[in-house]
């Protein structure tokens, strides 16, 4: 891809995007009276793997990266991996980094193994030490993740109930420990399309485990991502908020009102359904990227400015 007319055209579409948001009577459902600006209360995050953190050692240091421009576009937190908190840590430079960058930790992404009873008591053990540290250095949420399979091989159905059953342990073993948790669903992995993850929400415990989603990734994986939100929307506690295009950067992946996830009308779900859910935006990582991290989040808060939130100073 030439980088040079990606750029462009991520500048042309941004400012198409930015003049259908300046139109009168978009936006009105949380309008102040006598007022064309909406009214936002939910406090937008960023996770770090736009920055290509991910939890092995080289990734893992791209963390300082990551803090640096979100805490520098206003962010109010973060979510990363626990396993990159941990490797950080262990060098005695977590602390002096997160006092550097005064971005608060929201939450934590794992991955345990759902099909697999043999090794439940093991991933129990370490859903529980990964969380405590997410705990310990005052994050509040869990995300968890099915574990990838290979899509072209793998039946759902065989898998249900171990699923189900997997998670409402691992839920309940971070519910115990006084977080909050919900669940992913991611492509790739066992539970990637619209029925299996309506079929996983309708049968576990949600008393403990709430629903995580990530609407780009919905998208992608066929399923109308507004709608899954709708549906689930007294469960939604927390979210990636993905655009997605389908094209060959960004694993597919866009900045916000790039593509044709419905990302106003999920907000504007999200804003009135009662949950508060703690919001991440988030985009992928991939060989030539067209534009750097921050000059996707700079398009990203743009678009997200002009829906009517706010960032710090």
């Amino acid at each position: 891809m030439n980088a040079r007319i990606a750029r462009r055209d991520f500048l042309k579409t941004m400012a198409l995007g930015a003049g259908a948001l300046a139109v009168p009577g978009l936006g009105t459902a949380f309008a102040k009276k006598g007022s064309m600006k909406p009214t936002r209360k939910l406090k937008i995050g960023h996770t770090c793997i736009t920055w290509g953190t991910f939890p092995r050692p080289e990734a893992a240091a791209t963390l300082d990266a990551a803090l640096k421009d979100i805490s520098a576009e206003g962010f109010w937190s973060y979510e990363t991996f626990p396993e990159v908190l941990d490797y950080w840590d262990q060098k005695g430079e977590l602390v002096p980094l997160m006092k550097k960058y005064p971005v608060p930790l929201q939450s934590c992404y794992i991955t345990p193994n759902l099909l697999d009873p043999s090794k439940r008591k093991e991933e129990i053990d370490r859903v529980i030490r990964l969380s405590k540290i997410v705990q310990k250095f005052k994050g509040t949420y869990i995300v968890l993740a099915p574990n990838g399979v290979k899509r072209d091989t793998y039946n759902f159905k065989e898998h249900q109930a171990d699923i189900v059953s997997a998670l409402n342990d691992y839920s309940a073993a971070v519910v115990d420990l006084g977080l909050k948790t919900g669940f992913h669903q991611h492509t790739g992995t066992c539970v990637e399309t619209r029925d299996e993850t309506y079929a996983v929400m309708n049968s576990v415990n949600t008393a403990n485990l709430k629903f995580a989603p990530d609407v780009g990734q919905l998208q992608k994986g066929g399923a109308d991502a507004a709608q899954v939100v709708k549906d689930f929307l007294p469960l939604v506690t927390h979210m990636h908020l993905k655009d997605y295009k389908g094209w060959d950067a960004y694993v597919g992946y866009c900045p916000l009102g790039m593509g044709v996830v419905d990302i106003k009308g999920i907000l504007d779900m999200c804003e009135s359904g009662g949950q508060k859910p703690s919001i991440m935006v988030e985009l992928d990582a991939s060989k030539n990227e067209p534009m750097t991290p921050l000059e996707t989040v700079k398009i990203t808060k743009a678009y997200l400015e002009k829906l009517g939130y706010k960032f710090k100073a």
